[in-house]
Parts: structure tokens; C-alpha cells; sequence
């Protein structure tokens, strides 16, 4: 279920889009394309100018002039390269900053589900890995494309100048190139599209081993999960080794061509001598000529290892911009009432149902708590009604709409769901704040925390200009636990989904944590998963789930005098606070 490879029609259609987005693009690449054809022609005419001064040796006339039109061509060719290059340059790293910024906006804007499904470590391995690699492939590469590409044209005209048979030379070694380069882009792409997928298995597996680092420890897990991460990481080097050894077997191939090259100058040069037709001066530029375009072709062949692995990249970014969520239009929901009706609701993760037949009714005020073992189906029956998943029967309708069918801004103006794992965004607290509300003022960000019991901020240095997250003042659970209840009450939604969200409850704060929740739902339609039973006493109703059913159903008094499922589950809970 990874996201797909783009193929390299959609590559080129996405390449050709980005740069129609950069201003002036077109002018600027033909006055790269003028500054790199007049850099090449002036780097050329170095051994041209090289082979007169032989000859105006051989003749004992004065070098000053040719000395000086020998630093005048190497200057020039220096000069025009350089600023060929940085024009390309420019412009290529340009599209790269676009492309990387509508891969991590059409990212953020998939469905929870499809990420899930494609695997975080897929597209972690995308936006970080794949990204650096096409960046570095593109600063590699296209100064020296670029410089190779013209030099070799230039070099050609200038031989068929000198002697038509020395462009023989290279009409004859072409072939060799050719061969070699089909050989190598025969198998390069899907080696080094190998290599990068295993990168995104190793990043997967690593990312689940720091995540889960709580759960690996509980278990023992720890050899388990080090052995899971060795073979990924072996993945990665087999693959690798067998992407460097097609680049070997090409520099066997090119060490082939040098030689012919040589050669085949030589004989060219010696018989041209012989027989008139060029001065030793003009053959000696000649082959000057040859084994200067060794460097560009060397380079050239080289930087194809280099192109591969960037194209495999580039592959698999645009693989996740070609297919971007289609927006949602406005369904015509009625105003946000908060009513909410789930109907023979089932779901299934590929396997056996996850959810089987679930329905249940949530009005304006009401507080229905879900209850029971891990596996149940609770989170999933939270994620449906959250709109984070699309249930395989059945219909999970808000204001009597389908949720899958409202737009962005409907389903903001209705839902909100807050789960236990909470995220903390790097800036300032009134910064994490605006998020929910960009248009809140400073009194209702210090209301929103003064009604979820976040009394902590006033001991903040800065007030709500402190620097929160990574780089600044560090959260503990609970109090970012209660900052992300804050932007709820901000947001304020009819309908709130509440994931496990109050299980930091058990340690210092607990408290002030309980209060906030209930704040946050109080008229309000809740739907509760509840990790504590005292939780789910306090709702208007609650649902027992088992194996992915609503087993029982009724109040918290119902439910204990039945005797049943839930009656057991009160019996354990009570004993274990006593």
C-alpha cells in the first residue's frame, strides 16, 4: 500500500509544470543556454590556441599574441561557464523548493487512512530522504550536464574544422558509450528504486521502534525489534552494493572507450602529418581536443550513477503529488447542531471486520462513552465518526449528512477529535494557540486555558510569548494535554471525539486534566473512548464493545445492576482503586 512511482511521463509533466511556475523561467533558461554554448566554444578554443603556439614554436615567430588570446579564451570560458551555471542553478533549484512544497502540502491534505495504509516510514522516507537526494543529485549534476553536454558539441565542431576524419574517432567509440549507457539504464533504475524503498522499510521500522519504545519495553521486545531493524538496514546495503556494482561495470566500459578514443586520435594525427593535411601544431590541438573530452564524457557516464539514484527519487515524490486529494465541495449541510447518528456502521482493515454492525446516537449535550478491551474497535469506531475513516457499511452521518461527504470547512465547524498522543508545534504558546482560531484575541487565549485548569502559563517567563515544543520550553504530558483541550474550546465544534484523551489523568494533575475534559464536552455531542470506568460513569450512555460489537448498551446504573459484561469490568475497576 506504499504511494505510487510516478512513470516518466508524469515525471516530465510535473517537472514542465513547476517550471512554468518559476517567473521568468523560459528567459532565464535561454540566457543560460547562450552563456553555456559561448563558455564551451572559449574552453575549446584553449587547444586550438594550444596547437598554434606549437606551431609558432616550430617556426621561431613571437608567442605574446597567442599567449594572450590563451588567457583570453580560458578566462572567458571560466566566466560564461560559471554564470551558465548559476542561472541553471537557480532555476533548478527553484523547482526543486516548489515540487517539495506541494509534496508536503498534498501530504498534509491525504486522508489519515491513506497515509496509514501507505505507512508513515514511506513518506517520511519521501519528504526527508528522497528530497536530499534529489537536491544533492541536482547540485551534482547539472553544472556538470550541462558543461559536458556543450563541450562535447563544441569539441566535435571544432575537430570537423581541423580533419572530418577525427570526428570519426568519435562516430566510431559512440557506439561503445551507447551500449554501455542502454546496459547500465537497463537495470540502474530498478536497483536504485530498490534501494530506496528498502530505505523507507528501515525508516518505517525505526520509526515504529521509538514510537512503540514504551510497549517494546513492556514486553521484552528489545532483541525483536533490533533484529527487525538488521535486516532492513541489510536490505538497504544489499541493495546498495548491487546499485555500486552496476556503476563498476560501466567504468570497465569507459576505460574501454578512453582507450579507443587515444587511439584512434593518434592514428588519425600521425596519418594527417604524414600525408600534410595538419601541422603538427594542428594535431596537437587535435588530440588535446580528444583527451580534454575525456573529462566530459567521464563525467557524463558517471553522474549517471548520480542521475539514477536523483530520478528514483524524483519518482517517488512526484509519485505522491500526481494523485492529490480531490477537494470536497460544500455539501449544503444545514447550520452545526452537533447531532449525530451512526448506522449498522462496519469496518474491515483488509481482514477480519475491525467494526461489525455498530450504530448508536449522539445528541446535542449527550456524552456516549465508549468501553472495553484493547482491540475492541473503540479507536475505530472513534476514527469513522471522526471522518478519519470511510466505513466499508453502513453511514456515519453529522446534521444528517455523511461525514465523508462534508467539506473541509463543514467538518471544522462540526468535528474535532483529541487523542491521547498530542502534539506540541514548535514557536510561541499564542502561536500553538492561533492554530485552532488564527483571529483570537489575547484574552480568549488566556480564557481558553484559565477554563481547562492550565494554570502553568502564568509561570511562563513570557507569558504566551514563550517558546514552546523542541525549541523552547518543554510541555509534560499533562500540560500539553490540556494545551491541546484549549484549541478544542477555541475551535469550538458541536461534535468532539475524545480518544483516550484524558489517560495522562493517572499522574500529577489528574485532577485538573478530569475537569478540563468534562469542560470541553459539556454541551457538546461527546463521544468518549474511556480508558477510566469513572469516566464512563459520568456519561448519558455507554456501549461495551468486544471484538469489534456493541455487546451491551445503557446507562452506567443499567449497565452494573444487568450483571453483565460491564458489571464485571465495574467489579475490577472498582477493586483495583480501592
Amino acid at each position: 500500500m506504499r504511494f505510487p512511482l510516478a512513470d516518466l511521463w508524469q515525471v516530465r509533466r510535473e517537472v514542465g509544470r513547476q517550471i512554468a511556475r518559476v517567473p521568468g523561467a523560459r528567459r532565464q533558461g535561454l540566457l543560460a543556454l547562450l552563456l553555456l554554448s559561448l563558455g564551451a566554444a572559449a574552453t575549446v578554443a584553449v587547444p586550438w590556441q594550444l596547437g598554434r603556439i606549437v606551431d609558432i614554436v616550430i617556426r621561431g615567430e613571437s608567442l605574446w599574441e597567442a599567449v594572450a588570446w590563451l588567457v583570453a579564451a580560458a578566462v572567458a570560458g571560466a566566466g560564461l561557464s560559471a554564470a551558465g551555471f548559476f542561472y541553471v542553478s537557480r532555476l533548478s533549484e527553484r523547482v526543486i523548493a516548489h515540487l517539495r512544497e506541494e509534496m508536503v502540502g498534498t501530504a498534509l491534505g491525504l486522508p489519515v487512512h491513506r497515509v496509514e495504509d501507505a505507512g508513515t516510514g514511506d513518506l517520511v522516507s519521501r519528504s526527508t530522504d528522497d528530497v536530499a537526494v534529489l537536491s544533492s543529485a541536482v547540485t551534482e549534476t547539472v553544472p556538470i550536464l550541462s558543461s559536458s553536454l556543450f563541450t562535447i558539441l563544441a569539441t566535435s565542431v571544432a575537430l570537423v574544422t581541423l580533419n572530418w576524419r577525427f570526428l570519426l574517432v568519435l562516430v566510431v567509440v559512440a557506439p561503445l558509450y551507447w551500449i554501455a549507457s542502454r546496459r547500465y539504464l537497463a537495470v540502474a533504475p530498478g536497483r536504485y528504486a530498490a534501494e530506496r524503498a528498502s530505505m523507507a522499510d528501515r525508516a518505517r521500522k525505526l520509526l515504529e521502534a521509538i514510537h512503540g519504545q514504551a510497549t517494546v519495553r513492556a514486553y521484552r521486545m528489545e532483541s525483536e525489534m533490533h533484529e527487525r531493524i538488521r535486516v532492513t538496514s541489510q536490505a538497504v546495503v544489499d541493495h546498495g552494493f548491487s546499485a555500486r556494482l552496476t556503476m563498476i561495470v560501466l567504468q570497465v566500459w569507459m576505460s574501454v572507450g578512453e582507450f579507443l578514443i587515444l587511439a584512434g586520435g593518434l592514428i588519425v594525427g600521425w596519418t594527417a602529418v604524414r600525408n600534410g593535411d595538419l601541422t603538427v601544431g594542428a594535431v596537437t590541438a587535435a588530440m588535446l581536443m580528444l583527451i580534454r573530452l575525456r573529462g566530459p564524457l567521464m563525467m557524463f557516464m558517471r553522474v549517471l550513477d548520480t542521475v539514477q539514484s536523483g530520478y528514483a527519487s524524483l519518482t517517488r515524490i512526484v509519485g505522491v503529488v500526481i494523485d492529490p486529494p480531490a477537494p470536497v465541495a460544500d455539501s449544503g449541510a444545514r447550520a452545526p447542531e452537533g447531532v449525530v447518528d451512526m448506522r449498522d456502521v462496519s469496518f474491515s482493515y483488509g481482514g477480519d471486520w475491525a467494526v461489525r454492525d455498530v450504530s448508536l446516537s449522539i445528541r446535542p449535550g449527550e456524552t456516549v462513552a465508549l468501553v472495553g478491551a484493547s482491540g475492541a474497535g473503540k479507536t475505530t469506531v472513534a476514527a469513522l465518526l471522526a471522518g478519519l475513516r470511510v466505513p466499508d457499511e453502513g453511514t456515519v452521518l453529522v446534521d444528517g449528512v455523511e461525514v465523508s461527504s462534508l467539506s473541509d470547512a463543514e467538518r471544522v465547524a462540526r468535528l474535532a477529535m483529541i487523542s491521547q498522543d498530542v502534539h506540541v508545534f514548535s514557536g510561541t504558546l499564542r502561536e500553538d494557540l492561533t492554530l485552532a482560531r488564527p483571529d483570537a484575541t489575547d484574552a480568549e487565549l488566556v480564557d481558553a486555558l484559565e477554563r481547562v485548569h492550565a494554570h502553568w502559563y502564568g509561570q511562563l517567563a513570557d507569558g504566551l510569548d514563550t517558546e514552546i515544543g523542541a525549541r523552547g520550553h518543554q510541555l509534560d504530558p499533562v500540560e500539553a494535554q490540556q494545551l491541546a483541550l484549549a484549541r478544542i474550546l477555541l475551535l469550538d465544534p458541536k461534535v468532539v471525539v475524545m480518544d483516550e484523551a484524558t489517560a495522562e489523568s493517572g499522574s500529577a494533575g489528574a485532577g485538573d486534566l478530569e475537569a478540563a475534559a468534562e469542560v470541553v464536552t459539556r454541551d457538546r455531542a461527546a463521544l468518549v473512548v474511556a480508558h477510566r470506568l469513572d469516566q464512563a460513569a459520568q456519561a448519558d450512555q455507554v456501549l461495551v464493545m468486544e471484538a469489534g460489537e456493541v455487546v451491551e448498551c445503557g446507562t452506567h446504573e443499567e449497565l452494573v445492576a444487568r450483571g453483565g459484561r460491564y458489571t464485571d469490568l465495574w467489579a475490577a475497576w472498582s477493586k483495583g482503586r480501592a
